[in-house]
């Protein structure tokens, strides 16, 4: 396995700040990737519903060749409001595509339902999420990312409990680094059966989410589909966002968030429901530039479906440490 970043987060990566924000009261929030500068990206969508704000132009045949920030937020589609406050920030900063004299920031968001999670929704004529959406960008830092029940990932569940907001890193022997930022509010489980063993362990470094391993025996119904008993479309998806240091054009970066999506078969059962909205953004920052390797190019698809896999269940581990069996 390739070791993690000294961080074994998404800021283990140059060129970019995370922020969050979330209201307790609400149980919702927003999480968002501040890029330095316009950023290569690409994304996959391989769940039943999902919620998006500027994503066809991410598209490889599309004009726009770079993004100025991402957006994971909580709210359904009232959660996309919050990607208009990400977007008046960086307009204050003078960032955005220039169009003659106008400039304007380009900032695609996708969202997850979490909306009956028992928070007060009550909140008037206009959601609260414009306003976390700019308090996510203000505060947002190159420092390590706080995660568990935080950003985005407050109010997120799953088939056995909470969800949450992960991320973890690793850098492969070429000298790149691939990282992820996942929200997961799955219809699915993280864990085999009842275990509490996660479907990720394969992929775990040291301890980063419990160092649990995998059950023995292995249980006689871990292939048993679990979800949660109040299924609906619409009201749950995990989505994530990939990021690598390699020099990557808009294609390759679609491939890369496709290698993302089997990050989430690898750690989530089942994935890609017609209930979720599974998505997955993937960005370049193009700092170096990758080999002329086709075992290199795998290796780093490769580790992007690792990573994921170990961000999602290290986001969960975090959000439920205080209910951990073992």
């Amino acid at each position: 396995m390739w070791p993690a970043g000294a961080r074994n987060d998404i800021t283990d990566i140059r060129g970019l700040k995370v922020g969050n924000a979330h209201d307790a009261q609400l149980a919702s929030g927003t999480s968002v990737i501040l890029f330095d500068a316009p950023t290569v990206a690409s994304l996959s969508i391989l769940g039943g519903a999902p919620g998006t704000r500027e994503t066809n132009l991410l598209d490889p045949e599309n004009l726009v060749g770079g993004v100025d920030a991402l957006v994971l937020s909580g709210g359904s589609a009232f959660g996309l409001d919050a990607a208009s406050g990400v977007q008046a920030y960086l307009r204050e900063q003078g960032r955005g595509f220039a169009v003659g004299s106008v400039r304007v920031p380009i900032v695609p968001a996708a969202i997850l339902f979490d909306l009956l999670n028992g928070g007060d929704k009550d909140w008037g004529r206009y959601p609260p999420y414009r306003d976390l959406g700019y308090a996510a960008a203000a505060n947002a830092s190159a420092d390590p990312v706080t995660l568990g029940r935080s950003g985005a990932g407050y109010g997120a569940t799953t088939a056995r409990g909470r969800g949450g907001l992960g991320s973890a890193s690793c850098r492969l022997p070429c000298g790149v680094t691939v990282a992820a930022l996942v929200v997961v509010n799955a219809v699915g489980s993280l864990t085999i059966a009842a275990s509490g063993h996660y479907w990720a362990a394969p992929f775990e470094i040291g301890d980063e989410f419990g160092g649990h391993g995998l059950p023995h025996p292995f249980p006689e119904d871990a292939g048993a589909p679990v979800s949660k008993l109040d299924a609906r479309q619409g009201a749950n998806t995990t989505i994530g966002i990939l990021v690598t240091d390699a020099r990557l054009d808009k294609a390759s970066c679609k491939r890369l968030a496709v290698a993302g999506q089997d990050g989430y078969v690898r750690s989530i059962w089942p994935s890609h429901t017609d209930f979720d909205g599974d998505l997955v953004f993937a960005a370049s920052t193009g700092a170096i530039d990758l080999p002329d390797d086709p075992v290199v190019r795998i290796e780093l698809m490769a580790a992007a479906s690792a990573v994921m896999a170990r961000a999602v269940a290290r986001g969960v581990h975090l959000a439920n440490r205080d209910r951990d069996p073992h």
